[in-house]
């Protein structure tokens, strides 16, 4: 079995847990330690980690913010943020270096996921993007690990305070009402918390990296953007290529076996074993996509991939992020037709991630 089905079988089988606190034995004998580089991936409550009905009940409560009718009426939000950020950047001079990671990537993601769940505060919102690199940071040393996991519940636990004094027409607000009003849905405080990590983490680092390595993939692929420009591939290509060949989130931590489990070809994974899923390896099998399968193709005509995920765990901000990158790329190669890569390809430094996928930065030449 070759990397894409073996994946989808393991993301399905109910025999695969996503909760330590149950099925690892490594937690539950207490081996694993807050200064641990994913201790925040496994010790968070929310439905990130929930298995089976615990799962069910968690994802039902924050489904509400991700609807089809909530995420189509953000796109003229996510519009007018889009022009505001590309008249900031038209002021920069010709022949100027610009970071588009960090002054287009980023911005986009964090202030619509941002204003959904209410966090309207600037410095809030700076300290819980540097929490959430922090978090991905796989290579963080101990203390880095301990500093970011206490500045983080500090920071979420002041947006939960402010809203309950002051509560909006916003997403934590409606978190905080199912803890507080609801018997029928019940939710603990650590799991309103954590849920919010979730939401805003996993809400803008994936489409951060969705962005970035689209705006990268088009740039060193000229005869791609070509193909766009000339109406011979759409925008959706390119973001499917772009979820496939680089997939945003590369390696996810992490799930568990709650007994053995048989695969083909005699592999046992046995009860208690941590499962890593590797989406970037399933973004290329060769099996599926052929020998050319690590090639950014917007014409291919199998663009399948589990970037988001697969299963009870597919990803619920997937329509979001799509919806902010249907309207941010066109915008910027509209707006910069003659943009270009200001360093080499093989010069540009991949985040110090094996779970983030993108680059630590995008610099580009908007004009000549």
């Amino acid at each position: 079995m070759t990397a894409q089905p073996l994946i989808k079988q393991l993301l399905t089988d109910p025999r695969v847990s996503k909760d330590p606190r149950r099925h690892w034995p490594a937690w539950i004998n207490g081996e694993i330690s807050p200064e641990w580089p994913l201790y925040t991936w496994v010790s968070v409550q929310n439905m990130f980690t929930a298995y089976g009905s615990d799962h069910k009940r968690l994802r039902v409560l924050v489904s509400k913010a991700f609807t089809a009718r909530r995420t189509a009426a953000l796109r003229p939000r996510v519009e007018r943020m889009t022009a505001d950020l590309l008249d900031d950047l038209a002021a920069t001079p010709p022949g100027e270096i610009v970071d588009l990671r960090e002054r287009y990537a980023y911005s986009i993601p964090i202030q619509v996921i941002c204003e959904l769940f209410g966090v309207d505060d600037e410095p809030t919102r700076e300290g819980l993007r540097e929490c959430v690199d922090s978090i991905f940071h796989t290579s963080a040393d101990p203390e880095e690990v301990t500093a970011t996991y206490g500045r983080l519940y500090g920071l979420l636990g002041g947006i939960v305070a402010a809203k309950r004094e002051t509560p909006g027409d916003d997403m934590t607000s409606v978190l905080i009402s199912a803890r507080d009003d609801d018997a029928d849905a019940p939710l603990s405080e650590q799991e309103l918390v954590d849920t919010l990590l979730l939401m805003i983490g996993a809400g803008h680092e994936t489409t951060v990296n969705l962005l970035d390595n689209a705006i990268h993939a088009l740039l060193t692929h000229p005869d791609q953007l070509a193909l766009v420009r000339d109406g011979k591939a759409g925008w959706n290509d390119v973001i499917e290529e772009t979820l496939r060949v680089q997939a945003p989130v590369a390696n996810l931590p992490l799930r568990y076996a709650t007994e053995d489990i048989e695969l083909d070809g005699g592999i046992v994974v046995r009860k208690g074993d941590a499962i890593l899923a590797s989406y970037a390896a399933a973004g290329r099998d060769p099996e599926l996509y052929g020998d050319d399968g690590a090639r950014f193709d917007v014409t291919r005509a199998t663009k399948e991939h589990l970037s988001f995920g697969h299963g009870v765990h597919f990803c619920l901000g997937a329509p979001l992020a799509r919806l902010e990158a249907s309207v941010a790329l066109p915008a910027l190669f509209e707006r910069f037709p003659d943009m270009a890569l200001a360093a080499a390809p093989d010069e540009l430094l991949p985040v110090d991630s094996f779970i983030s996928n993108g680059h630590r930065a995008l610099p580009v030449r908007l004009r000549p």
